[in-house]
């Protein structure tokens, strides 16, 4: 993990972002919990890691399928079985989708809660 918080410091010094949202089902599961405790380093090095509730996710129409933007330029859709085990993933570089996948990430931008106040949420819970 040092070496992945290394090149976090080292890009975003020289100006390079990176930020996610991660979409999670309530009650977090322990793995969830887990990224969220990870997360405070991750953010601590530069990254933007915020919270988006999988209900709030559906109600304002967010896909229910997980995907990365890189640069706003190319869109990777992963694929995952019924389990959740991941499969592989998918480089789309169709303009078209890579709008309607920008859009959804402003919109969940928008709607998520930034890591350090979605922990105290949880805490505040007893999650």
């Amino acid at each position: 993990m040092q070496s992945w918080l290394d090149m976090l410091r080292e890009a975003t010094a020289k100006g390079r972002r990176f930020a996610r949202v991660r979409v999670v089902t309530m009650p977090l599961t322990d793995y969830s919990r887990f990224g969220v405790w990870c997360a405070q380093f991750t953010n601590g090095a530069g990254e933007d890691i915020r919270y988006l509730e999988r209900d709030k996710a559906e109600f304002v129409g967010l896909p229910n399928h997980d995907y990365w933007l890189f640069d706003s330029r190319k869109l990777v859709r992963m694929h995952l079985d019924d389990n959740g085990a991941f499969l592989g993933g998918e480089v789309i570089e169709d303009a078209n989708e890579i709008v309607k996948h920008s859009y959804w990430r402003d919109a969940a931008w928008h709607h998520a809660t930034g890591r350090d106040d979605f922990a105290t949420e949880q805490q505040l819970r007893g999650v």
